[in-house]
């Protein structure tokens, strides 16, 4: 399950913003994989005060969003999905720089984290089960 954390100055959640980027990021989601993957987007935001967030070691003034995403090792390997991570990447960072604006795309990380097989699990059981 394609699972997104976003970390973002709290300040930026305004009870709008919320609804776009969890859309936008699901978007960005289904123009890597196709529709199918719409269903399984889960996406977390976590706000963090200004005050609580430094880049070089002073308070962040930006707004710098730091978006991770978690699916299976496997998705970024698929067939006809070439070279999935740097269209991850682009792909989530467009979805950002669309709900906040272009002045932000430089300063947008993302991660894409791989987690291989039998690494998850779901309901205290590994998913997916180990081959026999």
């Amino acid at each position: 399950m394609p699972h997104f954390e976003v970390r973002i100055h709290e300040e930026e959640l305004d009870g709008k913003v919320e609804r776009k980027l969890v859309l936008a990021l699901t978007d960005a989601l289904v123009r890597v994989y196709g529709e199918q993957a719409r269903a399984m987007a889960v996406v977390e935001l976590f706000g963090i005060p200004r005050h609580r967030w430094g880049i070089g070691g002073e308070p962040a003034a930006v707004n710098a969003p730091i978006v991770s995403l978690n699916l299976r090792e496997a998705a970024l390997h698929l067939p006809g999905t070439d070279d999935a991570p740097r269209q991850l990447i682009r792909s989530v960072t467009d979805a950002v720089a669309e709900v906040f604006g272009e002045s932000v795309r430089r300063h947008v990380s993302v991660y894409i984290v791989g987690v291989p097989a039998g690494r998850s699990g779901v309901g205290g059981e590994v998913d997916p089960p180990p081959a026999a």
